[in-house]
């Protein structure tokens, strides 16, 4: 028996959206400086094949993933386009070879694992992109570390460095642009002194898709766009196309009684006239408890629905009261309204977790 996308719970991705996204960032870049878009953990949540091969056909120039097995996955997909490892780990450098991927170096141990590697193999100039440290002292080089690097790298043919980079950690807020700057300044200084060392610059890249709308004056060779491109932008007031749409279809009404509970451990207390409806998504889909007990509302037929007693694993239940609603009616969760931000702000958290947490068991569905 077929299960079709609108029997149940879908993300929607709209192909306009994520479209216009892209040239609302590309439009902010010489037409010189290179554009990379994160597709790891599974596309923030959007679906890493479906969202790989969009930005394939808009024009990206290089995709990243957090971990090989994201993308040996894109590989086996049939996404051509040049990615970048960026935990690559030790463990998995014949796959990434094997794959023709390019992994990240953090440290001098890791690149003499890879070389290792090469050597037995017989490969030359392997492509690797250099991670350096520059204030948020997660992975890559010191300052202290890098004659040590260039020595190593001018004495090994087995590798040629395409990237160096480094990440800025608060990009997005204006308080604390003078420890961005300085972190933009230590870029500069550090892949001077590894160009000079090694006879040739490789590309260089350090703005996120914060920095890419603030700091568009150091986009050097190329730009890491994540967030953005999913719709988020770091400018207060400055709406972007929402790109994912999570969405299902009412499974039951009800009409309560006055004094009925609705949910464990009975947090929902219905009054008089009170109608709720139960739709099939949970926490196990990436809504997270904290919505419930109407501390968020969804939309049903243009209307705010609030939850009402706990979010269950697999389902959670609407006040519908007022509302015109029947069995199979569409629910939106995020997407237009309300926005991955509105629920964000209710967790105290950032959209990326909302995003992420959208599990694989939700069908992810392109719209045109």
């Amino acid at each position: 028996m077929h299960i079709g996308t609108d029997d149940f719970s879908r993300l929607e991705l709209s192909l306009k959206g994520c479209t216009e996204n892209y040239r609302y960032f590309r439009s902010l870049l010489e037409p010189k400086t290179k554009l990379l878009v994160l597709v790891k953990a599974n596309a923030y949540g959007h679906g890493a094949v479906e969202f790989a091969a969009m930005m394939q056909r808009a024009g990206a120039d290089y995709l990243a993933v957090a971990y090989p097995i994201e993308g040996l996955e894109l590989r086996k997909n049939g996404i051509s386009l040049p990615i970048i490892v960026l935990t690559a780990g030790t463990d998995f450098y014949n796959e990434i070879i094997d794959t023709r991927m390019e992994p990240s170096i953090p440290n001098l141990e890791s690149l003499k694992i890879l070389v290792g590697i090469l050597k037995e193999r017989g490969l030359k100039d392997y492509p690797v992109h250099i991670k350096l440290d520059t204030g948020m002292h997660r992975l890559g080089f010191v300052q202290s570390e890098i004659k040590e690097l260039t020595d190593y790298l001018k004495a090994t043919p087995e590798v040629r460095v395409k990237s160096m980079f480094s990440h800025l950690c608060v990009a997005e807020d204006p308080e604390q642009d003078t420890f961005t700057l300085s972190q933009i300044e230590l870029f500069q200084k550090l892949t001077a002194q590894v160009a000079d060392a090694i006879g040739y610059m490789p590309m260089r890249h350090i703005l996120n898709s914060a920095g890419i709308e603030r700091f568009p004056q150091y986009q050097f060779d190329m730009v890491r766009l994540g967030i953005g491109i999913y719709g988020v932008s770091a400018i207060p007031g400055r709406r972007l196309a929402p790109v994912a749409s999570l969405k299902c279809k009412i499974l039951q009404i009800k009409h309560l009684q006055p004094g009925d509970t609705v949910g464990y451990g009975r947090w929902g207390h219905a009054g008089e006239g009170t109608v709720i409806a139960t739709i099939p998504v949970g926490y196990a889909d990436g809504i997270d408890r904290h919505l419930g007990r109407g501390a968020a509302s969804f939309s049903v037929n243009g209307h705010r629905a609030p939850t009402i007693g706990n979010i269950c694993m697999d389902m959670c239940m609407l006040d519908v009261t007022g509302i015109p609603a029947q069995v199979g009616d569409t629910v939106t969760i995020f997407g237009e309204d309300p926005q991955v931000t509105e629920l964000a702000d209710i967790l105290g958290t950032i959209p990326y977790e909302i995003l992420a947490s959208v599990p694989r068991r939700i069908e992810r569905i392109v719209i045109r």
